[in-house]
């Protein structure tokens, strides 16, 4: 069964690389295309949405029964290691991004997602997926699965709302450029973290429970706690600077980004600090 895990596993891969170069060679082939019948403007040579798609749906699936496939043969969530975080938040990546475009109708966003979810996935594919019998404090099998699993929708969500803000911040740089698009991105990124940010609390708040039954205390400032409390700290004030002070536009992008940023650094802190988060 192993076998056919890493073969689904290769698989999805391969089905995003190919999604991701539908949408490149879609976006080349459509490019100054124009039909004067219709007074100038752009007519797609090719569109690309429903190929595309279709090998993001594809990725997912394969994706998802690659990981229901190890939980049957480890017995547990996917939460004993790096390799399994990288597969399981990758996972949710892929479901984030198809929803928003389906939503909004962004390919941009939706391609800049799947290409983050190919590159940790691809990283997954560089460690260890040799499944291993748990460490002590990861006994709590029903209750990290749960952690875990509202991490991965909380940074499957944020993801795309760094994607969102990147093209904000590219588009808001061009001269002319189109309003409408730039208050798009602006709501994706406001959509994003409604969702992400109460699945991110609540992250941390089982997190501090699972520390609790494991090391007996709620809180110990370890280095990925106080990551992930920088995390949500950036997050939080998004959502006061929002609200409170009415920002928009490229202040509340690059806080985003920002925070995108303390979510890598939290993600990869295991290969940077000690502490009693760092197995691999």
């Amino acid at each position: 069964m192993e076998r056919i895990e890493n073969s689904l596993f290769i698989a999805a891969i391969v089905a995003l690389g190919l999604s991701l170069l539908t949408a490149v060679f879609s976006m080349l082939a459509n490019r100054g295309t124009d039909n004067s019948q219709t007074g100038g403007n752009k007519v797609p040579f090719w569109s690309s949405e429903i190929p595309v798609n279709l090998l993001l749906i594809t990725a997912f699936l394969l994706l998802a029964v690659s990981i229901i496939i190890r939980i049957v043969i480890t017995g547990h969530g996917p939460f004993s290691n790096m390799y399994e975080f990288a597969v399981i938040f990758s996972w949710g990546m892929m479901g984030a991004a198809y929803y928003f475009q389906k939503r909004y109708h962004i390919s941009a966003v939706r391609n800049i997602t799947v290409l983050i979810a190919m590159l940790l996935l691809i990283f997954a594919s560089t460690l260890s997926s040799r499944p291993a019998p748990l460490v002590p404090a990861l006994q709590q099998s029903v209750l990290l699965s749960v952690h875990v699993a509202s991490a991965m929708i909380a940074y499957a969500a944020l993801t795309v709302g760094f994607a969102a803000s990147l093209m904000y911040l590219i588009l808001s740089t061009r001269h002319n450029s189109d309003a409408a698009k730039l208050e798009i991105f602006d709501r994706i990124s406001y959509h994003t973290v409604t969702i992400g940010f109460p699945f991110l609390t609540l992250t941390i708040i089982l997190g501090a429970v699972w520390a609790d039954i494991a090391w007996g205390r709620y809180w110990g400032w370890d280095p990925k706690e106080t990551a992930s409390l920088v995390t949500w700290l950036v997050y939080a004030g998004y959502l006061h600077s929002r609200v409170i002070a009415h920002w928009r536009g490229r202040r509340s992008a690059i806080l985003l980004i920002a925070g995108f940023a303390a979510i890598l650094f939290t993600f990869f802190g295991n290969y940077i600090f000690m502490g009693l988060h760092s197995y691999n």
